[in-house]
C-alpha cells in the first residue's frame, strides 16, 4: 500500500470564517428564542411585558444576524477566490461537475475540492436563500409587531389615527390607532409571519442535513471541514478537482 501524501491548502479567508461562526451563533439563538415565542403559553409566559421583552431580544439578535449576512453578501464580490459568488454559484459546467462528483462517491473514490464540492455549493445556496428570506421577513415583523427599525416608523404612521403622533403607538395596543388600518396591518403581517415560521423550519431541517453531510465528508473524504472553518486551511490527500479552475 502507498501512503497518502497530505497537502495543506489555504482556502477560507478570515471574513468568511467570521461570518460562518457569527451566523451559526445568531441563527441558533434566534431559533431558541423563536421557539420560546411560539410555545410561551405552554411555558407559562402570558404577560404582555414578557411577550414584548422576548420579541425585543429576538429582534436585537436579528439585527446582528442581518448585518452579518449583509457583510457576507458584499464579501462575495470582494473576498478571495473561495468566498466569491463566481466560485459558489453554478456555472455552465456545473452539471458535469455535479454528476462527476456523485459518480466518484458511488465508485468509492470521492473527489476532493478546495472549496465546496458541487453538492455543498447547492446546499450553501439554499441556506443563503433561506437566510435572506428570514432576514427580510424578520425585519418586516420587527416593524409590524413592536415598531422597530427600519420599517417600524412607517407601520406606526400607517395605523395611527388622524391627529395621533405615530411615536406614541405601542406594541400590541390599539390605543390611538385607526381600527381599519390596524386590521389591515394585522392581515399583512400574518402573511410574513407564516413565511418566517415555515422558512425557519426549513432552515432547521437544512442545518441538520448540512451537519450530517459535513460529518459524512469528514469520514469519507477528509479535508478537515470543521477545522478549516477555524484555521482557513484544508488538508487533502489527493489533488483537488478545483485546484486550477
Amino acid at each position: 500500500m502507498t501512503e497518502a501524501i497530505l497537502k495543506r491548502y489555504k482556502v477560507w479567508d478570515a471574513p468568511t470564517r467570521i461570518f460562518h461562526w457569527v451566523n451559526f451563533t445568531t441563527v441558533l439563538l434566534l431559533l431558541l428564542v423563536g421557539f420560546l415565542m411560539l410555545f410561551k403559553k405552554d411555558l407559562g409566559i402570558t404577560g404582555l411585558e414578557a411577550k414584548i421583552a422576548i420579541k425585543e431580544i429576538h429582534v436585537l439578535i436579528g439585527y446582528v444576524f442581518v448585518l452579518n449576512l449583509m457583510i457576507r453578501l458584499a464579501w462575495g464580490f470582494m473576498g478571495n477566490r473561495f468566498a466569491r459568488w463566481s466560485t459558489l454559484l453554478p456555472g455552465k459546467d456545473f452539471a458535469t461537475s455535479l454528476f462527476s462528483y456523485i459518480n466518484s462517491i458511488r465508485n468509492g473514490n470521492p473527489q476532493q475540492f478546495l472549496g465546496h464540492n458541487p453538492m455543498g455549493r447547492l446546499a450553501v445556496i439554499a441556506l443563503l436563500l433561506l437566510l435572506i428570506t428570514q432576514a427580510t421577513t424578520g425585519l418586516i415583523r420587527a416593524g409590524t409587531d413592536i415598531y422597530y427599525p427600519p420599517f417600524g416608523s412607517i407601520f406606526a404612521a400607517q395605523v395611527a389615527a388622524e391627529g395621533v403622533d405615530p411615536a406614541t403607538i405601542k406594541p400590541y395596543d390599539k390605543t390611538g390607532t385607526d381600527a381599519a388600518a390596524y386590521k389591515e396591518l394585522k392581515a399583512f403581517k400574518g402573511i410574513y409571519g407564516d413565511i418566517h415560521i415555515y422558512a425557519a423550519y426549513a432552515l432547521l431541517a437544512l442545518i441538520f442535513m448540512h451537519i450530517f453531510a459535513v460529518v459524512r465528508d469528514e469520514i469519507t473524504e477528509g479535508g478537515g471541514l470543521v477545522s478549516a472553518m477555524f484555521s482557513g486551511k484544508k488538508v487533502l490527500s489527493k489533488e483537488p478537482e478545483d485546484l486550477n479552475s
